[in-house]
């Protein structure tokens, strides 16, 4: 029983700092506003995307961010949910993602989806 007890609770604080890390580095992103991710494993930020990105997306009859999310899988290999999917607010835009990455991989995907979010913001400023 002590084994278990201790191996919960490395994984909760695991899950914890992943959580704690995600939010945090979503919240440096410009123009991303993340929540704290409390009790949930997954975080979803509201992103606001240039004008361009948006009227380039209804061009080619996408949602804008199925098309962040498309381009980020695309570029990166990282896969995210798109807010649209989820009955968003009408000119608003998510994206879901999840903090189940390993923590020895987390800062990876952090720095991977930093450097998609500053090329696509300025693609299309």
């Amino acid at each position: 029983f002590e084994t278990y007890k201790s191996e919960k609770h490395d994984i909760l604080n695991s899950l914890k700092r992943r959580a704690e890390r995600l939010s945090s580095a979503l919240n440096t992103l410009e123009g991303v506003s993340c929540n704290t991710i409390d009790g949930a494993m997954y975080a979803f930020p509201t992103i606001t995307l240039p004008e361009k990105a948006i009227l380039e997306a209804q061009s080619r009859k996408i949602e804008p961010d199925a098309m962040y999310a498309m381009e980020l899988l695309e570029n990166t290999g990282i896969v995210v949910v798109p807010g649209s999917g989820f009955g968003q607010v009408s000119g608003t835009y998510h994206f879901r993602t999840t903090i189940l990455p390993p923590e020895d991989k987390i800062e990876n995907v952090i720095s991977r989806l930093k450097v998609y979010h500053a090329k696509f913001l300025s693609s299309y400023a």
